[in-house]
């Protein structure tokens, strides 16, 4: 397997995916990076995986994977598709799921779609994010 690094994606009619920008009354808690939909996604960081969840309340097809490190920060991939199970433990670069079609959820006709992007956030213990560009 060849590592890749993806694009960031920047600013578009949805916003910016940079770490803190404005997103109305709070901030973008992460940083987003382009791919394709069914794009294979791999762990940020070796660690366990401790939990498979959901981003959206309203919508249970968009799924996140969360694997806490030796330190107890959360990585928290967001619009992946989990091919892991909670408990297992993963090396940095280890397959954890495909991407999925974000843009799908953000459509709008007065405006582009939202580019396909995986969103990565990183917690602290006390659930502080930090910028993931910065570990």
């Amino acid at each position: 397997m060849i590592p890749a690094i993806l694009p960031k994606r920047g600013l578009d009619p949805w916003g910016s995916g940079e770490f803190g920008a404005p997103r109305g009354v709070r901030s973008h808690k992460g940083v987003d990076w382009l791919c394709y939909p069914g794009t294979r996604i791999g762990a940020p960081v070796g660690g366990t995986v401790t939990k498979l969840g959901y981003p959206y309340k309203d919508d249970l097809s968009y799924r996140y994977v969360e694997i806490t490190d030796r330190y107890g920060r959360r990585w928290r991939l967001f619009y992946v598709f989990p091919d892991v199970e909670v408990g297992q433990v993963v090396n940095r670069g280890k397959i954890v799921g495909e991407s999925q079609d974000i843009s799908a959820r953000y459509r709008d006709p007065k405006r582009a779609p939202m580019q396909n992007h995986v969103h990565l956030e990183v917690l602290q213990r006390d659930g502080e994010p930090i910028n993931p560009e910065k570990l």
